[in-house]
């Protein structure tokens, strides 16, 4: 049985512990869970009909269980990943733009080899990464992403702030920003967070390009990644159903860390 520990009560920790609870996945017990907001916490644990996990800070959550899931935000990361490696506890991590740091990633990947441990990563709200992964046994020459959302999506974005775009006045498809990986994670670190993933998987944060569209003609997050290299071409497109709880996060991102839980108790490994 794997003890696991939530870390975030937002939308998509609150989707992965009614999948526990729903005993869509055997062989985990959600033991504890916590968020910076203890409101939060209580609105999850109403959520839940047959199971009742403890309110625990990650101190005392990395005593009691395995396995630790992080679905806050990059600031979590930073905080919380280091504490549950050394504590032995394998980690999930959702917030992949905090990979970006390369000084924080070796960091970490140092620590989970010296104790014993193991960092996932789920795929995200993205189709392809498999298709990537093993593209990348040879060379790849470029990675393209494009990242599509209804305006409302990209509310609070650091970019929107800074610029000072009215996205209520957004009346047609817009482009809002072409650049890195790396730039576009700065600047919309709660929408192009998959773009992370593709960056570790594929050719890194400075040469994977994003591009950012707000359209207010779409309700789905749409991205399409396309990828070139010396095993020929493939593009990807998904249209997701954006989170009830949260429009900025597509319903798929906790899914497919649900998928990933059942990956890693099952004897088949299905896939790259």
């Amino acid at each position: 049985m794997l003890k696991v520990g939530i870390i975030g009560c937002g939308a998509i920790g609150t989707e992965i512990s009614k999948a526990i609870d729903g005993l869509d996945l055997t062989n985990i017990n959600l033991c504890a869970i916590y968020d910076r907001s203890y409101d939060d916490c209580l609105i999850l644990l109403n959520k839940l009909k047959l199971i009742k996990p403890r309110i625990l800070e990650v101190r005392e959550m990395v005593k009691e269980v395995d396995f630790i899931i992080e679905c806050a935000s990059i600031g979590a990361v930073y905080e919380v990943i280091p504490d549950a490696l050394n504590a032995d506890c394998d980690v999930m991590i959702l917030s992949i733009g905090a990979l970006q740091n390369t000084e924080f990633l070796n960091k970490i990947s140092n620590l989970a080899i010296k104790r014993n441990c193991k960092i996932y990563l789920p795929s995200g709200a993205i189709a392809g990464i498999d298709g990537l992964k093993s593209a990348s046994s040879g060379e790849i020459n470029y990675v393209t992403l494009i990242t599509e959302k209804p305006p409302s999506g990209l509310k609070g974005a650091p970019f929107i702030i800074e610029n000072n775009i009215d996205l209520n006045n957004i009346t047609k498809r817009t482009v809002l920003f072409e650049g890195t990986a790396f730039n576009a994670i700065k600047s919309f670190p709660a929408n192009v967070n998959i773009s992370a993933i593709i960056s570790l998987v594929g050719i890194g944060f400075e040469k994977t390009r994003v591009t950012v569209i707000a359209n207010p003609m779409i309700k789905e997050n749409m991205h399409t990644l396309t990828v070139f290299g010396d095993f020929g071409k493939f593009t990807t497109k998904i249209e997701n159903v954006p989170s009830p709880l949260n429009p900025k996060t597509s319903r798929m991102s906790a899914m497919s860390a649900i998928a990933l839980l059942k990956n890693i108790t099952n004897p088949f490994q299905i896939g790259t």
